[in-house]
């Protein structure tokens, strides 16, 4: 190594460690409060707190094949995985991938769950946004399809749907044609369950 190579590292060794020195003052010095850097004099110091995700929980939605039949889905909601959660992910509609293999949903994407009342008597009610009135047709009975056959799946078989749109409620067509504003279980759609 040649001299002055040495010497460069010699007084880089050296300022380091006088960057490190400890200093030699037997007893500790008062600084005045205005010289304490911010917040260190608060009497009462903030406290951070530390939330932990929430875990995710699968749940099954339905959805419409090729054929025009419920086809159910996995989603993953937040736990305790709770009906509007469970509604939402189902309004979301199909992910590309289930698009590319003809999975469809009678529900447009402007339609909301407002609201859901967890099973009361095994009776669930669920209130939608205005959209849901909007939709016509063939389809008003699929989309009313899929709603129920994703909440029994939640709830359980026994369990029926109440309507309600904007808070009022309301008729939906079944199965058979008619319309009815009593609650609707999964067996009014047996013929397009899975």
């Amino acid at each position: 190594m040649s001299r002055r190579l040495r010497a460069l590292v010699l007084s880089a060794f050296a300022l380091l460690l006088t960057g490190c020195a400890i200093p030699t003052q037997s007893s500790p010095s008062t600084m005045s409060p205005s010289k304490v850097p911010f917040g260190l004099l608060d009497p009462h110091p903030p406290t951070t707190t530390t939330t932990q995700p929430k875990p995710y929980v699968p749940a099954t939605v339905f959805f419409l094949n090729a054929g025009g039949h419920l086809t159910p889905a996995v989603r993953y909601v937040a736990a305790p995985a709770p009906l509007d959660a469970i509604l939402r992910a189902m309004l979301d509609g199909p992910s590309a991938s289930e698009t590319v293999q003809g999975i469809t949903t009678a529900i447009p994407s402007d339609v909301d769950v407002l609201s859901v009342v967890p099973p009361q008597n095994n009776i669930v009610t669920v209130n939608m946004n205005t959209a849901f009135g909007t939709i016509t047709g063939n389809n008003t009975e699929l989309a009313v399809a899929q709603i129920v056959t994703t909440i029994v799946t939640a709830t359980g078989v026994n369990t029926g749907v109440l309507f309600q749109i904007d808070g009022q409620h309301t008729s939906v067509p079944i199965a058979n044609g008619s319309q009815v504003n009593t609650p609707v279980y999964l067996l009014d759609f047996l013929s397009g369950a899975p």
